[in-house]
């Protein structure tokens, strides 16, 4: 049971790091891109600019 709680532990880890605010943007910008996907719309830039505006979110609050 140890070993599933580290495994857990690990992985929010990598995933969450530091900044919740960009692991739940990096999601948001999936399931929106996701959804339009599904219904032909052409959204292939949602992502790079997310990765854009999410980076420069950083930078930012890192500058403060």
């Amino acid at each position: 049971m140890q070993f599933l709680a580290n495994f857990a532990r690990f992985w929010f880890d990598f995933i969450v790091g530091d900044d919740w605010a960009v692991a739940l943007g990096v999601v948001v910008a999936l399931a929106v891109t996701v959804l339009l996907a599904q219904r032909d719309v052409g959204i292939w830039w949602l992502m790079p600019l997310a990765v854009a505006g999410l980076l420069s979110l950083t930078v930012h609050r890192a500058a403060r």
